[in-house]
């Protein structure tokens, strides 16, 4: 059983055959590790496991009514958990493996925890790109519920060290891949007959969605209340000091992270793409609040493709 209070420091391994091994014995036992996706690094457990789950949300100090992500090896594992529809059926097809998870029907003999629901009649479910976490959950022979590698609330980590500082004698074990290539959660959306609710920005935009299925994409939560998927908390991925966004300039008590050519202190790109500035996104809140300056500023970001996410982030992070 998952130790509640571990006393023990966390140990960060390169990501290699005898540590994959490693980090799968430690599944199996129940015991949630920190691994990369192509997004940023999840704090993954075995999805089946009331006990393993609830180390989660206790590593994190996630709530409860929040859901996870279950990730998964490949579709037939998919399928084995919830029920596909013809949408569901062409947004796998053409964003899988990938930075999509799809909010699905979960189905009544899917053998995952409750706890991943959070009560919910709904299981959101991914299928990474990221070679690591994919080799975990094949190693593992589980499937993997991973929420993002740091408290909750707090900005995500998009590389080893940043899960380190987050939840070290929180997590037993690190997978050090280095740092992911997305630098933004993943796309959360929900397929319905007629249309694609979209719940969360990603990598994978609006436009690509409704390119792929013909279907209108709704902004939004089923009633606008419920928590449905991840990253829907109004405050969330917040560093600890104040953020002020769409600045052009630094007052004289803050740290200015900018996008385009412009005086800064860090640049999220540039050259302005936004692709760029979303690897880099993470990174930069993480240095901005380490920095000797009290409150962070953000320079604005276009609305154009992944910028939307980029923009979601940064407005929740400012909330």
């Amino acid at each position: 059983m998952t130790i509640a209070n571990p006393a023990y420091s966390t140990r960060s391994c390169r990501y290699g055959a005898e540590s994959l091994r490693e980090a799968a014995l430690l599944i199996r036992a129940g015991e949630p590790v920190a691994v990369p996706t192509e997004t940023v690094y999840g704090l993954a457990a075995d999805a089946t496991d009331s006990h393993a789950v609830a180390a989660i949300y206790s590593a994190k100090g996630r709530p409860s009514f929040n859901p996870l992500i279950v990730h998964v090896a490949d579709r037939e594992m998919a399928e084995r958990l919830a029920d596909f529809s013809a949408v569901a059926d062409t947004l796998a097809d053409r964003f899988w493996p990938g930075p999509l998870t799809l909010v699905l029907p979960v189905r009544a003999d899917s053998g995952l925890s409750p706890l991943v629901m959070a009560g919910l009649p709904t299981v959101a479910l991914r299928l990474p790109a990221h070679p690591a976490m994919r080799a975990l959950i094949r190693e593992s022979g589980r499937p993997l519920a991973a929420p993002s590698a740091n408290r909750s609330g707090s900005i995500s980590p998009t590389r080893a060290e940043h899960v380190l500082a987050s939840l070290n004698g929180r997590v037993r074990m690190i997978l050090d891949e280095g740092p992911t290539s997305e630098g933004v959660e993943s796309t959360i959306a929900a397929p319905e007959h007629d249309h694609v609710r979209l719940l969360r920005p990603g990598p994978v935009t609006a436009a690509m969605l409704e390119e792929a299925t013909g279907l209108p994409v709704m902004i939004g939560m089923d009633g606008g209340k419920i928590i449905e998927a991840p990253g829907q908390l109004e405050s969330h991925y917040a560093p600890s000091k104040p953020v002020r966004l769409d600045a052009m300039r630094a007052e004289r008590d803050e740290y200015l992270i900018g996008f385009g050519l412009m005086p800064c202190h860090i640049n999220l790109s540039p050259e302005a793409d936004v692709r760029e500035a979303a690897a880099n996104l993470f990174a930069a809140l993480h240095i901005a609040d380490a920095s000797a300056q009290q409150r962070i500023a953000v320079a604005p970001i276009p609305e154009e493709g992944i910028g939307a996410a980029i923009n979601d982030r940064l407005k929740r992070a400012a909330a």
